[in-house]
């Protein structure tokens, strides 16, 4: 019963302008109430308005401002939260006129994603996006800073605490980016070395909710947070991932995607999407048993072209078969595959439709190794797709067949070996 009492009381606002599809609009809704929720709010009621176009100053009419002050008196709500970013005097008018706190859709992400973010980059890329949210709506707002856990710097005489706020943000997002600089290089350092011993590269993208964390774990076995919430992932994460053959490759898992995601935010977790641009394949993952489905894949597919990661091969993952929505179709184009992610025969069939496509990227090769090279043998197990091997005692040899990658450091040493 006490978590109960922790959750704060939400009424959400949306406005229809006549541009927006009712279906849009509806799905868009109901991912705000699953945002909420995923932020610990229980959202108490909805209020929709429609309108040739958005209240320039209040965002919805003036008539149901008044209605939503009325409801906030009536259900005791804490705090009411908009489905669209609104304008610095937007919010200012609307905190004025309503009795509790107003927030909207990016705050709300930003409010997860601050809850989220488990490494130092996380919680760097949250809070330069906070401070950057904050910083136009300063004023007026006497929005308390202690909330981002930063305190005032000392003040010159005669300035206004508005001014020195400014610039304690200015200076905090300043030092925010320096420390982002060093963990990238950090990072670019990584992913160098991880070039140089070339290894191949598995990257999961995909909407936020779609079972990408799940898939992550149950392939390479690792501890990914997984839970059915919006943004369970902020930080990308790296594992060993070995397919049917033996054959060793890398794969991360990477921070959902979602539509309208706000533009502080697109600059701040630019970066943890940087591991994408190095991928060699990309699993895309699609909850097949979401309604908004094919918009969802569409919005992945945008932000993926605006990343500059068009060309890199995709294999479009439809997630979630056992609950499929009935009107499911799938998008032609990529190759595809079909899974429960529980399930153990269907994660195994698409290991299999991976190598497949490795095997597509890769030259074939036709060796005989000497016996006597028992360390190449075993890299041949693990670095190359080993598709025939079998003894010539006469020789003391194996013959080896299979595929590698054209630039990999082994496909030098397999020359000396030719038949």
């Amino acid at each position: 019963m006490e978590q109960k009492e922790t959750k704060e009381k939400a009424i959400l606002v949306g406005c229809q302008t006549s541009g927006d599809d009712d279906l849009r609009f509806h799905y868009s809704m109901e991912e705000l109430e699953a945002l909420t929720e995923t932020a610990q709010g229980e959202v108490l009621v909805s209020v929709v308005q429609k309108r040739e176009r958005r209240h320039p100053a209040t965002y919805i009419g003036k008539g149901k401002v008044e209605e939503l002050n009325t409801l906030v008196e009536e259900l005791e709500a804490d705090i009411v939260i908009f489905n669209d970013e609104l304008s610095p005097s937007q919010k200012r008018n609307l905190a004025s006129q309503v009795n509790a706190r107003i927030i909207d859709r990016t705050q709300l992400i930003l409010d997860i994603f601050a809850q989220r973010a488990r490494s130092k980059e996380g919680k760097l890329q949250v809070e330069l996006a906070q401070l950057q949210y904050i910083l136009p709506r300063l004023a007026g707002q006497g929005i308390a800073l202690s909330r981002l856990g930063a305190g005032i710097g000392t003040r010159g005489p005669g300035e206004t605490k508005l001014e020195s706020d400014r610039r304690h943000i200015r200076r905090r997002i300043d030092d925010i980016k320096t420390q982002l600089s060093v963990i990238v290089q950090h990072r670019d350092r990584y992913r160098e070395r991880r070039k140089k011993n070339k290894a191949f590269q598995v990257a999961i993208v995909g909407y936020t909710n779609a079972g990408k964390s799940t898939l992550f774990n149950r392939l390479s076995e690792a501890d990914s947070y997984e839970e059915n919430q919006l943004f369970a992932t902020l930080d990308p994460m790296t594992r060993k991932l070995i397919l049917p053959s033996g054959f060793l490759s890398l794969i991360t898992d990477t921070v959902g995607f979602i539509q309208d995601l706000p533009t502080t935010l697109i600059a701040a977790f630019r970066s943890t999407l940087e591991e994408v641009k190095e991928a060699d394949l990309l699993l895309h993952v699609v909850d097949m048993s979401n309604p908004d489905y094919f918009h969802h894949e569409k919005t992945v597919n945008k932000l993926l072209e605006d990343l500059d990661i068009k060309d890199i091969p995709q294999l479009t993952v439809y997630n979630k078969k056992d609950i499929q929505h009935p009107d499911f179709v799938p998008t032609a184009g990529t190759p595809t595959a079909f899974i429960s992610a529980f399930n153990q025969d269907d994660r195994h069939a698409l290991k299999e439709k991976m190598e497949k496509l490795v095997m597509e990227m890769m030259d074939p090769y036709e060796v005989q190794v000497p016996s006597t090279e028992g360390k190449l043998l075993s890299q041949l197990k693990n670095e190359t797709i080993l598709r025939e091997l079998s003894f010539d005692e006469e020789a003391q040899v194996y013959r080896c067949k299979g595929y590698t990658l054209k630039d990999h450091q082994i496909t030098g040493q397999l020359l000396q070996f030719k038949k």
